[in-house]
């Protein structure tokens, strides 16, 4: 069995290809290292790749990361600019015994030194909501309240498994603003042994609760992917009301070695894409409404 998930709709196409990569034989890392760069490729999706959001000083920074479950290594980068595809970047630091997490200048080196392309990650479109940001005097209000990681995690025919992440972060994040997307445990993480998991939303809350890792070692305790999103999340929202804040803006995915899966939000909607035998579909759970379904056409407008 082959299996993969990616978070939001904008994964749909590149979860469809991968799809028909798996069905192929294929390998879950180039499943996933191929659905995210789908997604980083179009300039339509303004949190991710090219024509992403830009920083308070009008740069695209981007952060990327995978892992993979076999090995339990990992590769991430940091704070990127220019480097066409943060998640081809990831992918080749895996492997790594050291300097496998890179940041700013020396990701861009190492993007090099691989013969990975560069390109200028800025559109016209994103500049102008920049500058439009910046006459609106609004640098220190909250311009972006979205979350829209794209979150890939694959189980491929050999039982193997693989996670990636990638985003351009908050627009109009501070400089050297990070969020959880390249970090081990809470953006993401992956084990064949036990599952995958991956978060996307406001990373400064998701990296209180470690998401990801919890919602796998909860698997590893024999928890389904489905429980284990709703418990791992539910367990920080629990904790965030206690201490007088709202629920934030958080959502999950999680796959298991059997090739079932899970998702939890705190939004009342969030679509997700799932792919298996060659073909995508859209799937959605809500807040209130946790159980695993297709998503209307009017729950996609409203999200997008």
């Amino acid at each position: 069995m082959s299996v993969l998930i990616g978070t939001w709709k904008m994964s749909l196409t590149g979860v469809g290809g991968s799809a028909r990569l798996l069905a192929d034989g294929g390998e879950a890392g180039d499943a996933v290292e191929q659905a995210i760069v789908c997604v980083e490729d179009e300039p339509a999706f303004t949190s991710v790749g090219y024509g992403g959001l830009p920083d308070r000083e009008g740069h695209v920074m981007t952060d990327a990361a995978f892992m993979n479950g076999t090995t339990l290594r990992l590769g991430a980068v940091m704070s990127v600019e220019s480097v066409r595809s943060p998640i081809r970047l990831a992918r080749r630091l895996c492997g790594r015994p050291t300097n496998c997490v890179l940041a700013g200048h020396g990701a861009e080196q190492a993007a090099r030194a691989f013969g990975l392309p560069f390109r200028d990650m800025r559109t016209e479109a994103a500049m102008r909501r920049w500058r439009e940001a910046c006459e609106q005097a609004a640098l220190d209000q909250e311009v972006y309240t979205g979350h829209d990681t794209v979150c890939v995690l694959a189980l491929d025919e050999r039982g193997h498994m693989a996670a990636g992440t990638s985003t351009s972060g908050l627009f109009m994040k501070a400089p050297g603003r990070v969020g959880d997307t390249p970090l081990v445990g809470s953006g993401f993480y992956c084990d064949d042994r036990y599952g995958a998991a991956a978060a996307t939303g406001l990373g400064e809350d998701i990296m209180r609760g470690c998401l990801s890792y919890e919602a796998v070692s909860l698997m590893r305790r024999g928890a389904d992917p489905l429980t284990a999103c709703r418990e791992a999340l539910g367990a920080l929202v629990a904790r965030k009301v206690a201490l007088g804040e709202g629920c934030g803006s958080m959502s999950m995915i999680a796959l298991a070695p059997d090739g079932s899966f899970g998702a939890a939000t705190t939004l009342p909607v969030f679509p997700f894409a799932v792919g298996r035998d060659g073909a995508a579909v859209l799937r959605a759970v809500g807040c209130a409404d946790p159980a695993i379904r297709p998503v209307t056409e009017a729950e996609l407008a409203e999200a997008d």
